[in-house]
C-alpha cells in the first residue's frame, strides 16, 4: 500500500510511529541516499534527518521515526543531503495500521459466542472487528466482520473444538487510503464455552475412560480368541501328529541303571518278568478250572457243549520243550474222564490240550 511512482510504502503504526520504505536498488542503484522529514506546515517546516535507517544490502531503503502530527512531508536526497531526489506531502492519518485488539473476551451462550475487545480511545468508528474461526474438521477459516468492538456468531457445535482469532481493520476510503489491518491477536481454542490449550486436548475424561475400557475389552477378547485357537490347534496337532511316548519313563531303570544296555536289563529283570507272568496266569488258570467244573455239572441238563481246556504243558515237561496244542476229535459218544468227572462227547465236540 501507499505506492507511488517511486514505489514508496508508508505505514503509520497506530498513529505512534511512521515507517517509510523505498526500492533502493531499483531507484538509486549507484548511490546511497539520505532521508529527511517534517510534520510542520508553511514557514514552520523544520527538516529532521532520519536517525533509524532500514537497510537493504548495506543501502538505505527506509526510515523509522515517531509520528508527531497529521501532516507529513518527506524528502529523499543524495548521500550528503545537498540535492533533493524525491519529495511528497501526505496525511499521516490516512496510513494508519491499528494495533492488535486488547483484552479480547469470549462469552458463550448455548450455540452463540460473542467476542469483544477494548475500544480504542481515538477514531474507534474507523475500525472494524474481524473474527475468524474454524473447527478441527475445517480446512479454511470462516470470517465475520462487525463494528468495533463486539461481534456475535451463532451455530457452533458444542461437540467440536474451535480455533478463534480476531483483528482490527481500518476503513477505506473514509479513514485510510490503503487497507491496513492489525496483526492477529493470540489464537485461542474453545469447546462448548471451555478454554483449551489446543484442539488436541478436546478429549474429555469420560471419553478417555471409554477409550481405556474399550482397549481393555479388546485385549481380553483377543486373549480369549488366542486361547481358543491354541486349544483347538493342540487337538488338531494331537489327531494329526499323535505324541510318541518316551520310552525312558516306562523303562526308567533301563536308562538310569543300565545306560540303555537292553541285554543287561533283560538278564537282570528276567526273573521279575517271569514272576509277574506267573502271577497273572495263576488266577486265570483257577478261573478256567472253576468254569470248567461248573460247565461239567450243567452238562447233563443243557446237553452236549463244547469244552475248552488249557494246560501249561511247559511247566510239566522234563525236557524243557514248549507246550503243544492239539485238537482231538474223539469218537462219537465217548466219555473221557477229567478230574474225577466223566464228560459225554459226541462228534461235534473237541478238547484243547
Amino acid at each position: 500500500g501507499g505506492e507511488d511512482a517511486l514505489n514508496t510504502t508508508i505505514i503509520n503504526f497506530n498513529n505512534e510511529k511512521m515507517q517509510i520504505t523505498w526500492a533502493a536498488r531499483e531507484l538509486f542503484p549507484k548511490e546511497n541516499v539520505s532521508f529527511f522529514y517534517t510534520f510542520g506546515e508553511g514557514k514552520n517546516k523544520v527538516w529532521k534527518p532520519c536517525t533509524t535507517y532500514l537497510l537493504d544490502q548495506d543501502y538505505n531503503s527506509g526510515c523509522l521515526f515517531k509520528t508527531e502530527g497529521p501532516t507529513l512531508t518527506i524528502s529523499i536526497r543524495n548521500s550528503n543531503g545537498s540535492d533533493e531526489l524525491f519529495s511528497k506531502n501526505l496525511k499521516a492519518d490516512f496510513y494508519i495500521k491499528p494495533s492488535p485488539p486488547e483484552n479480547v473476551t469470549f462469552f458463550w451462550k448455548e450455540d452463540t459466542v460473542t467476542v469483544s475487545c477494548n475500544k480504542p480511545e481515538r477514531n474507534a468508528w474507523c475500525l472494524r472487528l474481524e473474527l475468524q474461526y474454524k473447527s478441527k474438521f475445517d480446512k479454511e477459516w470462516q470470517s465475520r466482520t462487525s463494528k468495533c468492538c463486539s461481534i456475535g456468531e451463532q451455530g457452533f457445535d458444542p461437540r467440536k473444538c474451535y480455533s478463534f482469532r480476531v483483528r482490527l481493520r481500518r476503513l477505506v476510503p473514509h479513514c485510510n487510503v490503503v487497507t491496513y489491518s492489525s496483526d492477529w491477536a493470540a489464537e485461542t481454542f474453545w469447546m462448548n464455552g471451555t478454554l483449551l490449550d489446543s484442539c488436541d486436548d478436546d478429549i474429555t475424561p469420560q471419553s478417555k475412560t471409554v477409550i481405556i475400557l474399550s482397549c481393555s475389552l479388546a485385549v481380553l477378547l483377543m486373549m480369549l480368541i488366542l486361547l481358543i485357537l491354541l486349544c483347538k490347534w493342540q487337538r488338531v496337532q494331537m489327531s494329526v501328529l499323535p505324541v510318541i511316548p518316551d520310552p525312558k519313563y516306562p523303562f526308567a531303570d533301563l536308562f538310569n541303571d543300565h545306560n540303555g544296555n537292553l541285554q543287561e536289563w533283560l538278564d537282570k529283570n528276567d526273573h521279575v518278568v517271569l514272576q509277574t507272568k506267573l502271577e497273572y496266569e495263576e488266577p486265570e488258570s483257577i478261573t478256567e478250572a472253576e468254569s470248567q467244573q461248573e460247565d461239567g455239572k450243567n452238562s447233563d441238563k443243557q446237553g452236549p457243549l463244547e469244552k475248552i481246556f488249557t494246560f501249561s504243558g511247559a511247566a510239566e515237561n522234563n525236557d524243557g520243550k514248549a507246550a503243544e496244542i492239539a485238537c482231538l476229535i474223539p469218537a462219537s459218544n465217548t466219555t473221557p474222564p477229567f478230574a474225577g468227572f466223566h464228560i459225554i462227547m459226541n462228534d461235534d465236540m473237541y478238547v484243547m490240550l
